[in-house]
């Protein structure tokens, strides 16, 4: 899908329109992307955040992106992984669609995320970025906003994790459309 790509940056420099914060329930800050991207926002931005009241696990609230190349962050509390039968899969899904769902409605075109919930949450990287992807991709086959969706990982190794479940779940629709008269060159 053109409007879907995977790269190794720093989510903090991202030229989107809104960037995802992998935060905690608090929304007051944490360590990995939320500490990173607090401390690159600036004060006034955990001063806006305190004024949210926190969020639930698999849901998501808008801010400002302050000093942020970004105009906006969307906050996202991911689940702790504690095994894979608590409802992990579910609630980071949910995540995914919850900031998908508000840029939507608040009409952002373009929207970087990190790695949810992979980092201090232990969730293991090809689980989830099996969950990431599907939940990623059906909400771009449904919806015209994000015009542009990308996966930032931190690292070339997260994102070849993330490249290769691409590969293996969304090549075909690729290949269909580079093969198909309307699809153009490869």
């Amino acid at each position: 899908m053109d409007r879907f790509s995977i790269l190794v940056g720093d989510i903090t420099a991202s030229d989107a329109q809104a960037i995802v914060n992998a935060a905690n329930t608090t929304l007051l800050g944490g360590s990995g992307v939320d500490g990173a991207i607090h401390r690159s926002a600036g004060p006034d931005l955990l001063a806006e955040c305190r004024t949210l009241g926190g969020c639930e696990t698999g849901r998501a609230k808008l801010t400002k992106g302050y000093r942020l190349p970004a105009e906006y962050v969307l906050h996202t509390p991911g689940p702790i992984w504690r095994g894979g039968t608590y409802g992990e899969a579910a609630l980071l899904a949910s995540c995914y669609r919850s900031c998908l769902e508000l840029a939507e409605e608040q009409g952002i075109e373009t929207v970087d995320f990190p790695s949810i919930s992979t980092g201090v949450y232990g969730y293991p990287m090809a689980q989830a970025a099996g969950v990431a992807l599907k939940a990623i991709m059906d909400f771009l086959r449904e919806h015209e906003l994000p015009r542009r969706v990308r996966m930032v990982c931190h690292t070339e190794a997260a994102a070849e994790i993330y490249r290769q479940t691409y590969n293996m779940w969304y090549a075909g629709e690729k290949a269909e459309r580079l093969l198909s008269p309307e699809g153009g060159n490869a």
